[in-house]
C-alpha cells in the first residue's frame, strides 16, 4: 500500500496521471493490467518508480513490469530492478510480445528466502520483432508463459533471469508505439521495365511499429537506414549504402530536415536524389508538419544535394501518383461496364465493347492508366482485354478456363507495371497467371507455400511486389498476403509467390478484400460464431479500435482506392453502395455488382 501510494503521488506532480498497473504485494495469482494506459493523448507522459526497501519479489516484478511501460528512452528506472550483471546487457528491444489484457503472475514452487521464480502467463495477439515488424499471432500459438528469476542482492529482491524484450499489453501498446510505412525502392529486376527499358522508381511502403513518444523523427529515419524488414527485404533495395547511420538530425522552423550521414550519398547527384526522396517520403507521416525539403549531408557536413517536397514527387509511388481524377467502376444488371465519376451518384456506360455489352461481364478489372479494362465473362471461361475508348476493338479473349462459374477464372487485378494478374479456380489444374501488359502467353506464377489451398481471388499492389489472396482451404477462406519475386528476363519472366502469411487470423470466413492504401487493406469476413463485418486491417495484420466501418452486413465485395480520400464502394445484394470519408452509405444507380477502383 505504501509503496502504491508512493508512485501515485509521483505521478501526480507530473502534469498528469495516466495510470500504472500494479501488484498486490500478497495472493498466489494476480493481472498486471493495463487498462488505465490506454489514453492516446500524446501529451500523456508516464514514468516509472525505482524500486523500495523491503519489496516482494512479486512487487519487483510488477514494478519492472510498470516501468517497461514509461516513456523513458533507454528504460533507466526498469533496470533499477535487474541485478547487477544483468542491467547493461538485458535488451528491451529485442523483442516485444503483445497479450490482449496484460500477464497473469505466479510464484512457481520451490521458493525460497534468497532465490525465487515468477511465471508470467497470459494470451498472446502479436509480436514485434527486432526490425519493429509487427506480426499477429495464430490461433495456435496464443499460450503465453515465461520465466523470471530473482535473487536477493544485498539483502533486495533482484531480478538476475529475464528474457530480452517486452510484455506488453494491447493498451500499453498502443499508447507507446505507433505504425510507421518506411519505404524502400521495389527490386523488379528485368522481368518489369517502364519508360525507355529502365525500371521504374517505385517505392513500396514497410510499415513498423516506434516509440511514438520518444524521438520518433529520429527513431523513423533510424529504422530506414538500418534496412526493410525480413519479409520484405528479398523484393526490395534501399538508396542508402549498407551501415548508413544519421550523425546529426534537425528540422527548422520552415520544414526543412538536415541528415548529417556516416557516409558519404552516393558519388553521383542522380543517387543522392533517390536517397533523398526515399527519406522525404518515409519522414512525411511523422513530422508535426508536411516536411518541405530534405538535405542529405555529408560525414563532414558539406551539403550532398537537397531536395524539395515538390521534386521527390517524381520518386512517388505509382499507387500514390495521378489519382486526383480516378473513377469508380462496377457492373450493372445487364453485365455492361458503368463508371461513376467524382460524387455523381448516377453511374454510366463506359465507352467501349465492354460498356456496348459486346461481353456479359461477371467480374472486371481497369487498368490504373484508365485507358484499358480486363473482363471476365459472367460464366468465368473467358478473359478479354480491351480499350475504354469508342472506337476500341473486342478482340479475341487473352485467356481461357475449361472450368466454369465458380470454378472458372477469378476477377483480374492490374499491378503499377501493366501487367495483368487472374486465377484460374479450375479443380483440375488451379493456377496464378500474369499476362504481361494483359497481352501474350500467359505466365504461370508459382506459389509454393498454398498447400492445399486455393485462390478465390486476389489484388496485387501497384508497387507489384506484394499480393492479397482470398484463399480457400477445407471451409475456411482466409485473406494472406505473399511476396511477388521477379526474375528471369523481360522477353522469359518467372515469378514465384511466396512467404505467404494470414492478415487476418481471427477472421475465420473472408469474403472480400481490396487495398486501401500503401500499407493498409479493407476485408469483409467474420470471426467464428459472429456477425459479418467491414474492417481496415494492416498489411502486417495490426488493426485499431477506429478500424471498424459501421452500418452495413450482408456484403459480397468491396473496393477502396489506394488514395484513402476517395470513398469506400460496396455491393449488398444487387445494389451498390458508396461511404463517403466523412459521410453515411449511400445506394448510387444502377444496381450492379463488383465495385472496383483502377487497379
Amino acid at each position: 500500500m505504501r509503496r502504491q501510494a508512493g508512485r501515485a503521488a509521483l505521478l501526480g506532480c507530473l502534469v498528469l496521471l495516466a495510470g500504472c498497473a500494479s501488484m498486490p504485494s500478497s495472493g498466489e495469482v494476480s493481472k498486471v493490467g493495463s487498462e488505465a494506459h490506454n489514453d492516446a493523448d500524446s501529451q500523456v507522459r508516464v514514468y516509472g518508480v525505482k524500486p523500495q526497501k523491503g519489496e516482494l519479489a512479486a512487487d519487483i516484478v510488477s514494478g519492472f513490469l510498470e516501468a517497461t511501460t514509461s516513456n523513458e528512452a533507454d528504460y533507466d528506472t526498469a533496470r533499477e530492478y535487474l541485478a547487477k550483471g544483468l542491467k547493461k546487457t538485458w535488451q528491451p528491444n529485442r523483442k516485444i510480445t503483445i497479450l490482449s489484457g496484460g500477464a497473469v503472475q505466479s510464484v512457481q514452487a520451490g521458493s525460497t528466502n534468497s532465490s525465487t521464480t515468477v511465471s508470467l502467463s497470459g494470451t498472446a495477439v502479436a509480436a514485434v520483432d527486432s526490425k519493429h515488424a509487427y506480426r499477429a499471432v495464430s490461433a495456435a500459438s496464443k499460450d503465453f508463459s515465461a520465466g523470471i528469476h530473482l535473487s536477493k542482492e544485498r539483502g533486495e529482491w533482484r531480478i538476475d533471469s529475464v528474457p530480452d524484450g517486452l510484455v506488453l499489453s494491447e493498451a500499453d501498446f498502443l499508447r507507446l508505439y505507433q505504425s510507421v510505412d518506411i519505404y524502400y525502392y521495389a527490386s523488379i529486376g528485368q522481368a518489369a521495365v517502364g519508360t525507355a527499358g529502365r525500371p521504374r522508381d517505385v517505392l513500396v511502403a514497410d510499415p513498423v511499429y516506434l516509440r511514438s513518444q520518444v524521438d520518433l523523427l529520429q527513431n523513423t529515419v533510424g529504422s530506414l537506414l538500418s534496412g526493410p524488414t525480413d519479409w520484405l527485404d528479398p523484393v526490395v533495395a534501399s538508396a542508402f549504402p549498407s551501415g548508413t547511420r544519421a550523425k546529426r538530425l534537425s528540422l527548422d522552423d520552415s520544414q526543412h530536415l538536415t541528415v548529417r550521414l556516416s557516409k558519404t550519398p552516393g558519388t553521383d547527384t542522380s543517387t543522392c536524389h533517390r536517397m533523398a526522396a526515399q527519406l522525404m517520403d518515409t519522414v512525411q507521416g511523422v513530422a508535426s508538419l508536411p516536411v518541405a525539403s530534405v538535405e542529405l549531408q555529408r560525414p563532414d557536413g558539406a551539403a550532398a544535394c537537397s531536395l524539395s517536397q515538390q521534386q521527390a514527387a517524381e520518386y512517388a509511388p505509382d499507387q500514390v501518383a495521378d489519382t486526383a481524377d480516378q473513377q469508380q467502376y462496377f457492373i450493372d444488371t445487364t453485365h455492361h461496364l458503368v463508371s461513376l465519376y467524382g460524387n455523381a451518384t448516377a453511374a454510366e456506360r463506359v465507352p467501349g465493347p465492354l460498356g456496348a455489352g459486346q461481353v456479359d461481364l461477371g467480374s472486371v478489372a481497369v487498368r490504373r492508366d484508365e485507358t484499358y479494362a480486363a473482363g471476365v465473362k459472367a460464366d468465368g471461361s473467358a478473359l478479354y482485354v480491351t480499350g475504354l475508348t469508342a472506337d476500341a476493338a473486342l478482340g479475341q479473349p487473352v485467356l481461357r478456363s475449361s472450368a466454369h462459374g465458380k470454378n472458372g477464372l477469378s476477377a483480374p487485378s492490374w499491378d503499377g507495371y501493366n501487367d495483368l494478374w487472374v486465377a484460374d479456380r479450375n479443380p483440375a489444374n488451379p493456377r496464378l497467371l500474369m499476362l504481361q501488359d494483359g497481352a501474350g502467353t500467359p505466365v504461370e506464377v508459382s506459389v509454393p507455400n498454398l498447400g492445399d489451398g486455393r485462390i478465390e481471388s486476389l489484388r496485387v499492389a501497384a508497387d507489384g511486389v506484394r499480393i492479397a489472396m482470398l484463399v480457400t482451404e477445407g471451409s475456411s477462406t482466409t485473406l494472406r498476403l505473399g511476396r511477388v519475386e521477379r526474375g528471369g528476363t523481360q522477353a522469359h519472366p518467372e515469378f514465384t509467390v511466396t512467404a505467404l502469411r494470414q492478415v487476418t487470423p481471427y477472421l475465420e470466413d473472408v469474403k472480400a478484400a481490396s487495398w486501401a492504401g500503401v500499407s493498409r487493406l479493407v476485408v469483409v469476413g467474420q470471426e467464428s460464431g459472429g456477425v459479418q463485418q467491414i474492417q481496415y486491417v494492416g498489411v502486417d495484420g495490426s488493426t485499431s479500435d477506429d478500424t471498424t466501418v459501421p452500418g452495413i452486413s450482408g456484403v459480397t465485395s468491396v473496393a477502396a482506392s489506394e488514395s484513402q480520400d476517395k470513398p469506400l464502394l460496396a455491393s449488398l445484394g444487387d445494389g451498390i453502395f458508396r461511404l463517403p470519408t466523412d459521410g453515411n452509405w449511400k445506394a448510387v444507380t444502377p444496381k450492379g455488382s463488383s465495385p472496383v477502383y483502377p487497379g
